[in-house]
């Protein structure tokens, strides 16, 4: 259903359910607001908004009257509403005075200042004087934690952020307390918030009561270069902006993909700008005498040239790491291949998924968006809150708006959102493979479910069967079911292994899968945890961090984060992003790629490509979809139907662990940053005192 609205005398057609606000955007009419925001519940309490209905006697609140609530014409002709009329100017400069009467007028000093909500509508709306000379009303400032810096004072009460922590992130950890003049909003214990996407309410805030904390007082924003780019702290491949100043990375903030992260990102991609300048590798390392030692690039390559050509192809092995671009890793497996080395793997952690089966055996095949969609999720070892924060966001919001139904398989932790909870062990998986447990009957009746897999699941000794159970289930769930919807997914942690997997770095079929070590080992960025362990004679890093990988190493070839390159990312549902080059990388180091051309060319082995745009083509020719930038390239579905016929033993009565200790230290950058090790400190402080006081 639909209906006509005269707007500023032109005349449009609305759906049913839209606001006065919406329907005046969509006539092309700016209307200024301040708690309003498309994605949180409609709160009317900022009175900006204002509009004028025909036959009302009062300026309205656009955000909160919908077209539905319009009295119909006496003579049938549409409803006219007007944005622009002396009445309504009148109104808006009365409201903005209102707004302003406490306000403290610091814009010079403010962070906000540049890019705030008050600042522009004051300017466009309103009347440029006040006739109030009270004294200002002064707000003790609160404590929100390390994030998030505040001057409430400036607060006009418009609570975004407390809709958005309740709404949004799940976590009700700000709200109002008095009312009237003596209203503030604060955390219920004044303690710091500890959800894992609370510094998005910065972002929200429109006139500068919440603040960054660290990079409060840095930079102008307009002093800073502006790049459009994508996140790697997850494999989600949430759409940002990196602003940089000189050669350093000032801040990271959030675009808006609504397939992806909306306009969303967690607290750990926004604010590990600081890991990106410390604790890097500048210039390149050679252990000699037990001791790293500082080298030439001549050096560091003839060093690890020398080591390649001596040693037996059989006894040589390649690892990629979880922050790896598709361009590096297509130019390593490039060279691996011809050295005839078949001993190579992206899965760090040990993780049983592999591509025998098609794209679809390690892919998000139902789409982040496709969480909306979803009316029966079954989680397998995975913990979507710390694996994949904004997307559990998403599944949040989905849960809040449907009658979703939600199981977990695994450890039972707080999500933000009810489930039922079937069990902490493989175990208890059989007996939703076998339809013994009253979810698997949701499953089956369920329209479009979903059965996510986390690496937990897979990265243990029954890993492959669990992966093949989680097949099974998936399977039945979609018998008789839309065809073009595929249950099954894989919630990856690291934002290279879908890149990695989709260009073949796996371990070959004749590869020695029984060696305990090899001689000499390849890490390409790979500071998992189980590195620690690796027994090879020789190990070879090509990184960024001094981490686990650089600890175990005999020779160090310095690389480029994230920012400091443009390459190419996978996200977990199959989605190929590229990154931009926002900065250059500190003193010697060196993009990825360009280092191991450079060390094809010392084995005799020169890789046929001399630029991005050569290595790129030749990249897209191994793997096509690679190409298609920023689209979904959805995976044959029967992969799904091979993996669930596949036997891979019994499933183990050992409970899952989680696949991530630490959410704020999952990677070298974060590892390096003092404001991820605040975070860190700050929630096993308050995990120890939640345990205390059970």
């Amino acid at each position: 259903m639909s209906r006509k609205l005269l707007i500023d005398d032109v005349e449009i057609e609305v759906e049913d359910g839209l606001t006065l606000l919406q329907a005046c955007e969509l006539a092309g009419r700016e209307v200024p607001r301040f708690c309003y925001h498309e994605r949180l519940s409609i709160a009317g309490n900022c009175r900006m908004c204002l509009v004028q209905v025909d036959g009302m006697p009062k300026p309205v609140a656009s955000c909160a009257m919908g077209v539905n609530d319009l009295r119909p014409t006496r003579d049938g002709t549409p409803n006219r509403v007007d944005t622009r009329t002396p009445l309504v100017k009148k109104a808006r400069e009365g409201v903005m005075e209102f707004l302003l009467i406490n306000h403290p007028l610091d814009c010079p000093i403010c962070d906000q200042g540049g890019e705030c909500d008050l600042q522009d509508q004051a300017m466009a709306y309103g009347g440029g004087g006040s006739r109030y000379d009270e004294n200002k009303r002064a707000v003790d400032e609160k404590h929100l934690g390390p994030l998030i810096k505040t001057h409430m004072t400036r607060c006009i009460q418009c609570t975004r952020c407390v809709r958005f922590m309740t709404e949004i992130a799940g976590v009700e950890e700000l709200g109002a307390a008095g009312r009237g003049e003596d209203m503030e909003i604060t955390t219920y214990l004044e303690e710091g918030m500890l959800s894992e996407l609370s510094a998005n309410v910065v972002d929200l805030c429109p006139v500068g009561a919440l603040t960054h904390r660290p990079w409060a007082h840095n930079a102008r924003p307009w002093e800073l270069r502006k790049t459009e780019s994508i996140d790697a702290m997850d494999a989600v491949g949430s759409a940002i902006r990196v602003d940089t100043r000189g050669r350093e990375v000032m801040r990271i903030l959030p675009r808006t993909n609504e397939d992806v992260n909306e306009e969303w990102i967690s607290d750990k991609t926004r604010h590990v700008a600081d890991g990106l300048r410390t604790q890097r590798l500048d210039q390149p390392y050679v252990r000699i005498n037990g001791k790293l030692q500082p080298a030439s690039w001549d050096q560091a390559l003839d060093a690890v040239a020398d080591r390649l050509t001596a040693t037996p192809a059989n006894n040589i092995g390649a690892i990629t790491g979880d922050l790896a671009g598709c361009e590096e890793v297509f130019a390593l497996k490039d060279l691996m291949n011809r050295l005839d080395v078949v001993n190579l793997d992206c899965r760090a952690d040990g993780e049983a998924i592999n591509a025998d089966h098609g794209r679809a055996g390690y892919l998000f095949n139902s789409s982040i968006a496709g969480l909306d969609e979803a009316d029966a999720i079954l989680l397998i070892g995975a913990n979507p809150r710390t694996e994949a924060a904004v997307m559990n966001a998403r599944i949040l919001l989905s849960w809040r708006n449907s009658d979703l139904r939600i199981g977990v398989v695994g450890p039972a932790e707080d999500l933000g959102y009810d489930y039922d909870h079937i069990g902490a062990s493989a175990a208890d998986l059989a007996r939703l493979a076998d339809g013994s447990h009253p979810f698997a009957e949701v499953l089956k009746s369920a329209k479009r479910p979903m059965v996510i897999v986390g690496s937990a699941a897979t990265a243990r000794d029954d890993g492959a069967s669990v992966y093949a159970t989680a097949a099974r289930i998936a399977d039945a769930a979609m018998a008789g079911k839309d065809a073009t919807w595929n249950a099954f997914n894989i919630l990856h942690t690291a934002a290279g292994r879908v890149g990695a997997m989709d260009l073949g770095f796996l371990p070959s079929t004749n590869a020695d899968q029984s060696a305990s070590e090899l001689d000499t080992v390849f890490l390409l960025g790979c500071d998992a945890p189980s590195i620690s362990n690796l027994q090879a004679k020789f190990v070879v890093y090509l990184g960024t961090h001094g981490d686990i990988g650089a600890h175990k190493a005999d020779v160090i070839l310095p690389g480029a984060t994230y920012t400091e390159k443009s390459v190419t990312y996978v996200n977990m549902e199959g989605r190929a992003q590229l990154t931009a080059k926002a900065a250059f990388a500190p003193g010697d180091a060196r993009e990825d790629w360009k280092v191991i051309r450079a060390l094809s060319d010392r084995v005799d082995k020169t890789l046929p490509y001399d630029d991005l745009e050569a290595l790129r083509a030749a990249m897209y020719v191994a793997a096509p979809h690679l190409a298609q930038i920023g689209h979904l390239t959805p995976a044959d579905a029967k992969a799904t139907a091979s993996l669930a016929k596949s036997d891979n033993g019994q499933l183990s009565d050992a409970p899952f662990e989680p696949a991530i200790d630490d959410f704020y230290l999952s990677n070298p950058i974060a590892r390096a940053s003092a404001v991820m090790a605040e975070l860190s400190a700050l929630r096993q402080t308050a995990t120890k005192r939640t345990e205390a006081a059970e």
